[in-house]
């Protein structure tokens, strides 16, 4: 078996958040809000997960190593690997993840040093659209590898970042109180938003095998999309006694 060049960054020890009943047996994956650190709340139906994203809405893929052992995770975003840009293969580039470690990829790896960030944007402007591939938009795929031979060289390079810590519950209260229209809308793509720092190193990697050993996908749409798709359920709109919490300056 040939051997593999993939990128790196060093993950993050331990992970912040429980898992879901559904997680991996070889990784959890979580889809982040980036600005405020709140996990997107998963949905499972027929099989599937789900996740409402806004437009506008900066996020990151959270992956968390469950296993003893190194993995290495190919990572796609509709349908595009978010390393190297190409429509995504299984046996395409990825990133290493040390046991028991996790990590965040918050956007199209641009260079050693760069990265662009992940948005969810309209399907019109997603990169996957923009670049010809419209026809996946809508999923985050993680394709997860174990390690042929174990070995400690090379296995955690790049530079450390600090993890943002205690995660947010999921869910808001402004989920709860919204009262989606039952009209589809225009399906949500990812955009490739803006440049970011963010370091990693290339290292050698041997797959144990051409297939994966696990690969998770995680759907995702607008909430008002999800609904009238019958995915997530409608939620009855509540007034509020009290929606404004400030004086509001007077008419000029």
């Amino acid at each position: 078996m040939g051997r593999w060049l993939v990128w790196t960054r060093l993950a993050w020890m331990g992970l912040a958040w429980g898992l879901p009943a559904w997680a991996g047996n070889l990784a959890d994956v979580q889809i982040v809000d980036s600005r405020s650190g709140r996990l997107l709340q998963q949905y499972q139906r027929d099989g599937h997960r789900y996740v409402a994203g806004q437009v506008g809405e900066e996020f990151m893929i959270s992956i968390g190593n469950r296993s003893d052992e190194d993995v290495l995770a190919v990572i796609s975003v509709d349908g595009v690997n978010v390393v190297s840009g190409e429509t995504a293969s299984t046996g395409q580039s990825g990133y290493v993840i040390a046991a028991g470690q996790s990590l965040d990829v918050k956007g199209w790896r641009k260079a050693l040093d760069r990265i662009a960030a992940f948005y969810f944007t309209a399907h019109r402007d997603a990169y996957a659209t923009r670049t010809g591939r419209p026809e996946n938009t809508g999923v985050v795929g993680v394709a997860l590898f174990k390690r042929r031979v174990a070995s400690v060289e090379g296995q955690l390079l790049g530079q450390a970042e600090q993890k943002r810590s205690g995660r947010a519950a999921a869910g808001s209260a402004q989920d709860a109180a919204a009262a989606p229209d039952k009209t589809e809308q225009s399906s949500l793509g990812t955009g490739h938003g803006r440049q970011q720092t963010s370091y990693a190193r290339n290292v050698v990697f041997e797959r144990r095998s051409e297939t994966p050993d696990e690969i998770i996908a995680i759907e995702y749409d607008s909430r008002t999309n999800l609904v009238a798709r019958g995915i997530l359920p409608m939620v009855p709109h509540q007034p509020q006694p009290f929606p404004v919490q400030f004086v509001p300056d007077p008419p000029c």
